[in-house]
C-alpha cells in the first residue's frame, strides 16, 4: 500500500482537485491530476458502487491500483495530485502488467511523467 503521506485524507483536496485539474479518459478509467502546494506527490483512487456492488470487490481494485502506482511513484513528478477513477470491473481480474499498462498509458497521456526504467 501507498504510505499514508501521499494519499489523499479528506474529500476537499479531492473535490479541489476536480474542480481545476484536468483530466485524461480511457475506456476502462480515467486520470484527473492538478498542481499542488504541498511539495509531495498525492494520490487517490476512486471506484464507485456501479463498478462493483460488494466493497470487497471495490476494495481489491483499490489495492491493485494502488500497488501499481506503489510500484511506479518514482516517475509522477511531485507537487502534483492524482485521481484515478475506476470504470470497469474487470480490473480486478486483469493480469497485472496489463493493468500497470493501462494506468501507465492515461499518466502518459496525461504528459506529466518522468521517463519510465529501462
Amino acid at each position: 500500500m501507498l504510505n499514508k503521506k501521499y494519499r489523499f485524507h479528506s474529500r476537499g483536496g479531492v473535490n479541489w482537485v476536480y474542480k481545476h485539474g484536468k483530466t485524461v479518459r480511457g475506456r476502462q478509467a480515467s486520470l484527473v491530476f492538478g498542481a499542488n502546494e504541498r511539495g509531495y506527490t498525492r494520490v487517490a483512487v476512486v471506484v464507485s458502487k456501479k463498478v462493483d456492488k460488494t466493497a470487497v470487490g471495490r476494495n481489491r481494485i483499490r489495492r491493485r491500483v494502488y500497488e501499481v502506482i506503489r510500484r511506479n511513484f518514482e516517475y509522477l513528478p511531485a507537487k502534483t495530485d492524482y485521481i484515478f477513477v475506476i470504470y470497469a470491473t474487470e480490473l480486478k481480474t486483469m493480469e497485472f502488467s496489463e493493468l500497470e499498462k493501462l494506468l501507465g498509458g492515461l499518466v502518459e497521456e496525461a504528459k506529466v511523467c518522468y521517463n519510465k526504467k529501462q
